[in-house]
């Protein structure tokens, strides 16, 4: 089989495949884009014709899993100087207070997670708990932490969900 029939063949149903593990146009384009020029590059090694649809897709989730590999690199890149993130937030009003306020279950995981940069998975296997309860424990522990933000402070959020504003802490100062 050759690259022209391959294209014609697949590449519909190959884009919506990567489309869907993906959920992005842009990601989608770049691994669409790198899995023909490896099905173009190696198409001769190619053996029986009836195979070529397994060999095609097996090729797109491999660039899927490169593309999402070499993300976790360029993020675990920027993400390396913890300290900046963290001074930032020193400077809001009583953060470590609600970090330190915050039931245990909630702190550890979010210690772990935004103070020492540690990857969700590796907390789950660190604290024997399923990532499920990992993502579930640092959802309620940002919730309450966003709730202490909005009574206490006098934060509100922006359409992302992150502080705005200034704070008023009055509040805090008395209790």
């Amino acid at each position: 089989m050759e690259t022209q029939k391959t294209w014609n063949k697949f590449n519909d149903e190959l884009y919506f495949f990567i489309l869907k593990k993906t959920k992005s146009k842009d990601a989608t384009n770049d691994i669409f884009q790198n899995t023909f020029l490896k099905i173009h590059e190696n198409v001769s090694k190619l053996k029986k014709d009836e195979k070529a649809r397994a060999w095609v897709f097996q090729i797109a989730r491999n660039e899927i899993a490169n593309y999402y590999t070499k993300e976790a690199v360029y993020v675990e890149k920027n993400s390396a100087n913890i300290s900046e993130p963290l001074q930032e937030y020193q400077s809001v009003c009583c953060f470590d207070k609600f970090i330190d306020d915050l039931p245990e279950i909630y702190k550890q995981v979010i210690e772990l997670i935004y103070i020492k940069g540690l990857k969700q998975k590796d907390i789950a296997t660190q604290l024997d708990i399923s990532l499920e309860n990992v993502k579930v424990r640092i959802k309620r522990g940002k919730d309450i932490l966003k709730n202490k933000f909005n009574t206490c402070c006098k934060y509100e959020f922006d359409k992302n969900g992150k502080l705005i504003g200034e704070s008023n802490c009055a509040a805090c100062k008395a209790s």
